[in-house]
């Protein structure tokens, strides 16, 4: 086993004395590590014994103090101050800390150097190695047999419970929710300690964190390959598992979170194919309630769900968040609008989490298989609803009108009325009257921009303007006229761009 301070302090060779913190003479010490910067703390990992030669100590009363229960906050064995070197005076304030934490205070001679203390510490750790090493080829076998159970990630954690003699637990670190859908959620009080820790630390901050909350150690520390996902360790005695354990263990962690995602890439794909083959009406009700079920979205009570982003890339992982949070879902990108098909029980708030900030989500009323396209049309309408209202989430047929209309029928009523006439020419005849009206109108009805922008003769955008004003019967100098035509356009690329 490591050494303690105790038996360090008992080395006659070294002449260590101890100044304050007896009661934390039996602490253990895994290594003994050499600092004089500020934030002495910051690099501690646990079960150190930090060494300085005063320049990291404050001079004040408060500041030591302070050092003191940061120290032991983040799991350091004890803390060794050079004699006759650059340390402040010892103020009684510091020294009753220290007594009060434990923190054991060792006083090192001058000119003692602090290699021989190292030294020691390492030789006294030749057995510590061996057991270490033992341990972390049982962490690595618990991949093979947490393997053959049917949850994998729940089985592996419980076996690294068992060999590290501590509560496991993995979470998002943006919400402290359980990575995993099936996960066990942190006991109350971690989860109120930590969500103001968590904010505080940055992804490119320190990977490996001890914190003190209410007398008990817990330990944050991420896992390799997940941006969010956080290993919180609580040991159930002392010591503390080892720091390079620990940190084998959350790669153990990671590659079956990878394994776990790897699976879950492969569902999303043929969710796509499938959700892509029934928003076109290619397939029977009995095989849509067959798919849906099979991807675990329940075939008589699902919404669809239209979430638009300026970058289509920050929607790519919605399938997993939502996944995450206990509802799996089918979904389908085109282009910067993400349609999702997913259980009518999801709330706002999931939705708005799972798809992050700066995000336009419009939500169907509950369908069931054979209402799955018209789902898909009350999605966007209520997506537009929420773009044209600036709304975070809008539901279909509450909330504010859009454009004056309540519904996609309204809707689909007027795109027919003002813009059927040019949609049945487009398909007899070859033109561009639909792009070339949209031009028009972008470029505030200017003849030559609209030419220079289509790489057309100007003699050619009149002539279509004209040729729309027949079909429609509208007169194309009248500024209602105009405004219906936009509305029309709005609708129609609104209902029909997400899915194109």
């Amino acid at each position: 086993m490591a050494i303690t301070v105790a038996e360090l302090v008992a080395e006659p060779q070294l002449g260590l004395t101890l100044l304050a913190g007896s009661a934390g003479s039996g602490n253990r010490i895994t290594w003994a590590h050499t600092s004089d910067l500020p934030r002495l703390w910051e690099w501690v990992t646990g079960g150190e014994l930090m060494m300085t030669n005063g320049l990291s100590i404050p001079a004040d009363a408060a500041g030591q103090a302070a050092l003191a229960e940061k120290l032991v906050d983040a799991g350091a064995s004890a803390l060794a101050i050079g004699e006759k070197m650059h340390a402040p005076e010892l103020l009684p304030e510091f020294l009753a800390a220290c007594e009060r934490l434990p923190l054991p205070l060792i006083n090192v001679p001058y000119p003692l150097p602090f290699i021989a203390i190292a030294r020691t510490v390492a030789e006294a750790s030749l057995l510590e190695e061996s057991r270490r090493l033992r341990q972390t080829a049982r962490i690595y076998d618990l991949l093979r047999t947490a393997g053959t159970s049917e949850d994998h990630l729940q089985s592996l954690l419980l076996g690294l419970a068992a060999e590290l003699d501590a509560d496991l637990f993995v979470v998002d670190r943006r919400c402290l929710h359980p990575w995993h859908p099936d996960g066990q959620p942190l006991p109350d009080f971690v989860q109120a300690e930590l969500a103001a820790l968590t904010g505080q630390i940055s992804l490119a901050g320190k990977k490996f964190q001890w914190h003190r909350l209410r007398d008990r150690h817990v330990l944050m520390m991420d896992i390799p390959t997940h941006a969010n996902a956080l290993l919180v360790v609580l040991p159930n005695r002392d010591p503390h598992p080892d720091a390079v354990v620990l940190l084998h263990a959350a790669t153990v962690l990671g590659l079956e979170l990878s394994r776990k995602v790897l699976s879950l890439e492969s569902q999303h794909r043929l969710a796509g194919e499938f959700l892509l083959q029934a928003v076109d009406g290619r397939l029977g009700t009995a095989e849509l309630e067959s798919r849906l079920t099979a991807f675990d979205v329940p075939a008589q009570d699902f919404l669809m769900v239209s979430i638009s982003a300026d970058d289509g890339e920050r929607l790519a992982n919605v399938h997993v968040e939502l996944w995450r949070h206990g509802f799996p879902a089918a979904c389908l990108r085109r282009f910067n609008t993400l349609h999702v098909a997913v259980s009518a029980a999801v709330t706002n708030d999931i939705l708005i989490h799972c798809a992050g900030p700066e995000v336009r989500i419009g939500i169907s009323s509950p369908t069931s298989a054979p209402g799955i396209q018209r789902a898909l049309q009350e999605s966007l309408w209520a997506l537009g609803s929420a773009k044209g209202n600036a709304m975070n989430l809008a539901r279909y047929a509450e909330g504010p009108s859009w454009l004056g209309l309540t519904s996609f029928e309204e809707g689909t009523a007027l795109v027919e009325r003002l813009l059927g006439p040019i949609f049945a020419y487009e398909q007899s005849q070859e033109g561009d009257l639909i792009v070339t009206l949209r031009t028009y109108l972008d470029t505030r009805r200017s003849w030559q921009k609209t030419a220079a922008v289509l790489f057309a003769h100007r003699q050619t955008v009149i002539y279509r303007i004209r040729k729309i004003s027949e079909l429609t019967g509208l007169d194309m100098t009248e500024t209602s006229t105009l405004a219906q035509l936009w509305f029309a356009l709005q609708i129609h690329e609104a209902m029909h761009k997400g899915v194109a």
